[in-house]
């Protein structure tokens, strides 16, 4: 709790009683913005609001109940006991997650005051992220990594198999030459005992050399290594080009699955933590597969091999060389659990180290028009120490492991010395044997090292295989009918029956019904957070409503294919996104083979031809990064062209002219009156006079309709849209005086 509440606190708390959780308010009875504090301990519940001298209190007991509801961005309180009224506290969203929180602490205080049961500690830090309250050595936040549920597994990469299919030919080929080499590799130590045993030691007992030999033995090395070179060569390239084709068609899949997941699973992900996983991770899992992975099926393969060879040379000291293994294996079972979770956090911290950049960069106009430069550069210098901390901690078990590795190899290299030397001195192997031995040792000590090191790079690649799979799995909230209906001709009836939508434990649409008939104009107004959005999303089903449904000629959206439906609705929006590329490429966007023609005839209709034509390169000139370099105007121009051109039956204009002045108001009215014509429309617009020529005002207030009627009859009602006008009237008279 920060200091300045707690000395609001005071001495007000009893001996031994112990604060478990506590609630910000920020707004009154009257939701007005005001200061307040709820604070939740073992025993009671404390209440303090800006205007009261004195802390409410309420001691924990039976039949006393704190209830929670939210509403278009306003969360509540209540505290009744036995349906009285005790208490009533308001507060905006920002602080939903804690007062969540507060009511689990207050439940579980009141079962363990019920029950004699020992207290929970009490919260003693927050995630940096969303400010969730973390338990005492609590590293995770259980809302941040709701995915972490399902602890990351080694058996994940076994699922990229899928992918791997295709290439099995490759695969088998790779893994045939990889066989070759490594038998290759092993010809030449083998040759160092008859090197050593009929060559060297005769010449030092005054035996003279017989240079053909010698030519035979060395030819022999040479040609080993020509072989394996080659051998190497060829499955390097071919796993490395395989490897390469299964990684781009890991991300061509996740982008394609991404894509087709519904607007509900984008709200809740950051912009930075999804390219880094399509990019940074299907990149790191490509390495995993070309390098690591072809490195340790070499050094399976030579550890295999050698071990034949070791026993066929001398058991005993081929005993001796494997001493080291159940060690290192106990070593690798010890440390793979946390080198796998550890690389998990790793993965995840980054992805907020990119989630600054991609909310920054983007946004640098607007750090630099509100000087927050030093904040951001704060941020971001606090995303990094976090990822350096969560780094250093998993550097401490790694470092300790790798060297332990190399310590025991070591050993055992000592022990095969001693043990082969006492064998040579009991004339029970020859010099070359030790010596072609001392060979195959190196090269096993060598791999076997090789192979620890590959725990860690599989656990990194196994995290990352999980966070792709994560986006994979998920299942759209919006899915596609298994029996699609095909409509030929849509008319563009729209029948909205009973419908009920709710964003989580929230209900934002409520038994809402409303007939729209084909070519009909529908003004939707009403005070922010009403649902007319909300409304518009469900109609072009980026959302599927979870009460009753929405027909389009009589048929249900939801027995329609997504493509198919969205091809006859034309969606204009506040903020037009306009993609970097040429105005033609923009407004050819929903139809990508539109000749140039049709694309000017879109064009002039939405009266962006004249300006299009004084930019350097007409169509073809370069639209910047989001529309950077046209004004807001000249955006949405080139969005309602957009709309246009894919000759819409169904249009939706989502607050179409509110950011934009008077004078360029007059000429997207002008372009959206070419628009509208012969088509059924639904515009919302906090401008109720820009929805004077709507056939129907549909007047909307927390999720239901409250008026339906033309101008005139509802001003006649002077219901809710006559004070909606009257005060839009007000303060555009004081905006005059002003």
């Amino acid at each position: 709790m920060p200091p300045h509440w707690l000395h609001r606190l005071g001495d007000r708390l009893e001996a031994d009683e112990r604060i478990v959780a506590w609630l910000q308010i920020d707004l009154d009875p009257a939701l007005r913005f005001s200061e307040g504090l709820l604070v939740q301990t073992d025993r009671r519940l404390l209440a303090w609001q800006a205007g009261e001298s004195q802390w409410q209190v309420w001691p924990l007991g039976e039949g006393l109940e704190l209830l929670h509801t939210d509403y278009a961005g306003v969360g509540s309180l209540e505290l009744r006991e036995g349906g009285r009224r005790l208490g009533l506290w308001r507060y905006t969203l920002a602080h939903n997650i804690l007062a969540l929180r507060l009511i689990e602490a207050f439940e579980e205080a009141q079962a363990n005051l019920c029950s004699g049961a020992a207290q929970r500690p009490p919260s003693v830090a927050a995630c940096p992220n969303c400010k969730t309250p973390l338990e005492p050595g609590q590293e995770e936040c259980p809302i941040c990594t709701r995915e972490l549920l399902t602890p990351p597994s080694t058996w994940t990469l076994f699922r990229l198999w899928r992918f791997a299919r295709p290439y099995q030919g490759q695969l088998l080929s790779g893994f045939l030459l990889m066989l070759g080499a490594t038998a290759a590799t092993l010809v030449s130590p083998y040759l160092y005992m008859p090197l050593m045993d009929d060559v060297l030691i005769p010449f030092q007992n005054g035996h003279r050399i017989d240079p053909s030999v010698v030519a035979l033995y060395l030819g022999g090395l040479c040609a080993a290594s020509v072989v394996s070179w080659a051998l190497g060569w060829g499955k390097t390239y071919i796993l490395a080009l395989a490897s390469e084709r299964i990684s781009a068609d890991l991300r061509t899949s996740t982008y394609e699955h991404l894509m087709q997941l519904s607007l509900e699973y984008f709200g809740g992900k950051r912009t930075g933590d999804l390219i880094s996983r399509i990019g940074s991770e299907s990149d790191r899992i490509s390495v995993f597969l070309s390098l690591h992975l072809l490195d340790f099926l070499s050094d399976v393969l030579m550890l295999a091999m050698t071990s034949v060879i070791l026993f066929r040379i001398n058991p005993w000291l081929a005993l001796i060389t494997l001493l080291p293994l159940p060690f290192i294996a106990w070593m690798i079972h010890m440390v793979r659990d946390k080198l796998r979770t550890g690389f998990e956090k790793i993965d995840r911290v980054w992805g907020e180290v990119t989630n600054i950049l991609a909310d920054t960069i983007p946004g640098v106009r607007v750090v630099k028009a509100f000087a927050q430069e030093k904040r951001e550069a704060k941020r971001f210098r606090e995303a990094n120490r976090h990822n350096l901390l969560i780094n250093d901690r998993l550097n401490r078990t790694w470092s300790l492991f790798t060297p332990t590795v190399s310590f025991l190899t070591e050993v055992g290299l000592l022990i095969v010395w001693a043990f082969g030397i006492w064998q040579v001195s009991h004339h029970d192997i020859t010099v070359g044997t030790l010596t072609a031995f001392l060979a195959y040792i190196g090269r096993f000590y060598s791999r076997l090292d090789s192979m620890s090191r590959i725990v860690s790079v599989t656990q990194k690649a196994a995290a990352g295989a999980k966070r792709i799979f994560d986006v994979l799995d998920h299942v759209s909230n919006v899915p596609e009918p298994t029996q699609p209906v095909h409509l030929e001709r849509v008319k563009g009836e729209i029948d909205i029956r009973d419908i009920g939508f709710r964003y989580g434990n929230r209900a934002v649409i409520r038994g809402l019904s409303l007939n729209i008939q084909p070519g009909e104009m529908i003004g939707l107004v009403g005070h922010s957070g009403s649902g007319k959005s909300t409304l518009v999303n469900l109609i072009c089903r980026f959302y599927d409503v979870t009460e009753g449904a929405i027909r389009i000629d009589g048929v249900d959206t939801r027995s329609l294919t997504l493509a198919e439906y969205r091809r006859n609705i034309g969606l204009v929006l506040q903020e037009p996104f306009l993609f970097f590329g040429t105005i033609a490429d923009n407004i050819a966007y929903g139809k990508p083979d539109a000749t140039r023609s049709e694309i000017i005839a879109a064009a002039r209709a939405a009266h962006a031809h004249e300006f299009i034509l004084r930019l350097p390169q007409g169509y073809d000139s370069l639209v910047g990064e989001r529309g950077q370099g046209l004004s807001g105007g000249e955006r949405q121009r080139i969005s309602i062209a957009r709309a246009l051109l894919i000759n819409p039956r169904m249009l939706i204009l989502d607050e179409a002219t509110s950011s934009v002045d008077t004078e360029t108001e007059k000429e997207i009215q002008r372009a959206l009156d070419n628009l509208v014509k012969g088509r059924t429309t639904i515009a919302i617009a906090h401008r109720l006079s820009t929805l004077r020529k709507a056939d129907r005002l549909v007047v909307m207030d927390r999720g239901q309709i409250v008026e339906v009627g033309s101008h005139d009859e509802l001003m006649a009602r002077e219901g809710a849209y006559y004070r909606l006008y009257q005060a839009q009237a007000r303060n555009a008279e004081a905006l005059l005086e002003q």
